[in-house]
């Protein structure tokens, strides 16, 4: 089992920043990839990003492309996404996901996560 706690978001004006973390309970954080996805009202859950295990490989979505910066530290078991160059069409709700499969495979579906956190609401101003 393993317990994800988001933190980090809020308002913000178009052009701003945020930096979201996701602390994970237990020994294994190592063991996983990590993902961060995002749901806006009335929208599916969208893949935004993913880290490998080690941290050495990276993908994106497109739209954040140059903005967006997945990372993690695995000695205080937390992934970060550091979000720039905000836009209102980046408001919605992010989660983190930890992906025990790694970094293979379509890491773009929501089911092929394991557990996931309750979210952190990310709101971006025009």
């Amino acid at each position: 089992q393993v317990q994800l706690v988001e933190s980090g978001g809020g308002l913000v004006q178009a052009g701003g920043s945020l930096r979201l973390s996701c602390a994970a309970s237990g020994r294994t954080f190592s063991a996983y990839a990590m993902g961060w996805f995002r749901q806006a009202p009335g929208k599916e859950r969208e893949f935004v990003a993913v880290i490998s295990r080690s941290g050495s490989s990276t993908s994106y979505t497109d739209s954040v492309k140059g903005r967006f910066t997945i990372s993690r530290d695995n000695s205080k078991n937390t992934v970060y996404l550091q979000m720039n160059s905000l836009n209102p069409e980046d408001t919605a709700v992010y989660y983190c996901a930890t992906r025990w499969r790694g970094y293979s495979g379509n890491y773009l579906l929501p089911s092929t996560y394991d557990y996931w956190g309750q979210g952190t609401q990310v709101t971006v101003s025009s």
